[in-house]
């Protein structure tokens, strides 16, 4: 098969982007190399691949000849307040439309990854995909935004699209900016981790292998929309001493108050995924975040 990966310089892209390779597809990768975090390391997730520098956003887009568009590109975290807001509006809800646009005129197939980050305040856990999305962050309205275009293009324009909702990848080559990846290298370096609200905040961790294969599976064989989580939910200080005792290693925490619009809990009903594509996760948190930790090891004696 043939396949567009956008965002395929990113953490999710590039595994994903990686296994199908390896499956025997052909796959184009699409990244325009934003500068959220250092590009440096994009190019260094890209090696090896064919990614081809494309703005969502306002470059012509054409997927004619490609059976599907894995649809990962985007502008994530919840800090998303403020004067970023333009950004997230640019590179989610705009860049977006122009796929579903191109995609659904081209006759190419898409899974679009959104993310558990639409819910928001939910008041059911494990939270199914039915449940009233209530987004605490601007990031998770335009994700939302993202998933109501996808629906009108479904409907209108008869747009072959599938909607998964990450809930809280992890894994090597996590954006430097998420917590376990600054735990790491926190604890491998002896630096200090910035721990944001009280610790209590859990979340469905999900294992970034674990995503690939129901994103791929998603592609071969779903419909509508699924929930992607892990098989346990923990919060950051079960986390963090699960880290401490896989590195061997005491973590400097210095706290700070929440930030706003993080979540407080996630938690994935992955009923309907397990039943119609046969998905289940197959890494424990333990087992991913002993590879995490391997990998920033390893990044560190490269240097």
């Amino acid at each position: 098969m043939r396949y567009v990966v956008t965002g395929a310089a990113g953490f999710i892209g590039s595994h994903l982007s990686e296994a199908l390779l390896a499956a025997g597809h052909e796959v184009v990768g699409l990244d325009c190399f934003t500068d959220y975090y250092d590009p440096a390391l994009k190019e260094e997730n890209a090696r090896g691949l064919d990614v081809q520098r494309v703005d969502l956003a306002v470059d012509a887009l054409d997927f004619s000849g490609f059976d599907g568009v894995f649809h990962l590109a985007g502008q994530p975290g919840v800090r998303s307040f403020g004067d970023v807001f333009p950004l997230y509006l640019r590179r989610n809800v705009l860049a977006s439309q122009r796929v579903f646009e191109a995609a659904g005129r081209d006759g190419a197939r898409v899974v679009f990854a959104s993310s558990s980050s639409i819910y928001g305040a939910t008041e059911r856990y494990p939270t199914p995909e039915d449940a009233q999305p209530q987004p605490l962050s601007p990031y998770g309205i335009t994700k939302l935004a993202c998933e109501h275009l996808a629906g009108a293009y479904v409907r209108e324009f008869g747009l072959d699209c599938v909607v998964l909702r990450f809930f809280n990848a992890f894994g090597p080559r996590q954006r430097p900016d998420m917590a376990f990846t600054r735990i790491v290298f926190a604890l491998a370096e002896g630096g200090p981790f910035e721990l944001y609200g009280d610790g209590s905040q859990s979340r469905s961790w999900t294992y970034v292998g674990d995503i690939v294969a129901a994103t791929i599976a998603a592609m071969e064989h779903g419909s509508g929309t699924y929930n992607v989580g892990g098989a346990l939910e923990a919060s950051m200080i079960e986390s963090i001493e699960l880290l401490e005792r896989i590195s061997g290693r005491t973590l400097d925490v210095r706290r700070h108050p929440a930030v706003a619009g993080d979540q407080k809990r996630t938690k994935a009903d992955t009923t309907r995924i397990r039943g119609e594509l046969g998905w289940e996760p197959q890494v424990t948190l333990e087992e991913g975040l002993t590879r995490q930790w391997q990998w920033a090891s390893d990044t560190l004696t490269s240097r």
